[in-house]
């Protein structure tokens, strides 16, 4: 497992750990997708509940393959052992990065314009110039678009164990000035 990796890995379960206390639970993750939701507003309805389907079966995947004690609750250790592990989370993975992804694209174009990427990825909680970093490394078009397809597949890259020196190592580096 890649160094990058684990620290992808630690950010995302610090943004999805709403509330601070060191588990994620289910809470965090309709607060997330709450935001994410409220960040594109403009978004359609169906668009909205698939992203919001997404964070739920990343949820339900979590619960179900490390709640051993059933006290609805994750720890970060639970977590890595789970998300960096693609025969236990690949699937979930797919279904929250195709809901995340597709939410942006407002007018069925295949692409997402520079705010609605920036309000999404800020509702995720990360770090403005580390966003602004990742959308230049996915080559915008002259009206500053990136293709969904393109964000979607990083996505899932942000969550594979082997995978090193990527676009999504942006997110996880010490916030850029």
């Amino acid at each position: 497992m890649r160094t990058e990796a684990v620290n992808r890995v630690k950010l995302v379960f610090t943004l999805f750990d709403a509330d601070g206390n060191g588990f994620l639970e289910s809470d965090d993750f309709d607060l997330m997708s709450g935001r994410v939701a409220a960040a594109v507003p403009e978004a359609g309805e169906d668009r909205k509940q698939a992203m919001r389907a997404g964070f739920t079966r990343y949820w339900t995947t979590l619960l179900g393959e490390l709640d051993a004690n059933r006290d609805g609750r994750i720890s970060y250790e639970e977590y890595q052992a789970c998300v960096l592990n693609p025969e236990r989370f690949d699937g979930a993975v797919d279904a929250f990065a195709a809901g995340f992804a597709r939410l942006g694209d407002l007018d069925g174009s295949g692409t997402v314009t520079r705010p609605v990427f920036i309000g999404m990825m800020r509702g995720v909680g990360f770090d403005l110039a580390n966003i602004h970093a990742l959308f230049d490394a996915f080559e915008p078009d002259a009206a500053d678009r990136v293709r969904v397809d393109i964000w979607e597949a990083e996505i899932k890259n942000y969550y594979a164990p082997g995978k090193g020196g990527i676009p999504a190592d942006l997110l996880a580096a010490p916030p850029l000035t």
